[in-house]
């Protein structure tokens, strides 16, 4: 099972739906019946087999550039 993506035009709304791989390009509706569009989710990976680099240290914005270090 994966988790897939998707947004109704119409409604202007984002949903998920958990379905089969085989079912990935199955139409989709939001929850009042409207068709939707698959979306590409986005995601993080780390590349190949190199090192994760470790974040600079300094606060949530890597580096105490910002108030939320202070």
């Amino acid at each position: 099972m994966a988790i897939y993506e998707f947004y109704c035009p119409t409604c202007r709304v984002k949903f998920e739906e958990r379905r089969p791989m085989s079912q990935a390009s199955a139409p989709a509706s939001c929850a009042n019946g409207h068709p939707a569009e698959r979306m590409v989710s986005v995601f993080a990976a780390p590349r190949g087999g190199a090192a994760v680099e470790e974040a600079p240290s300094g606060g949530c914005c890597g580096g105490g550039g910002c108030a939320c270090s202070a």
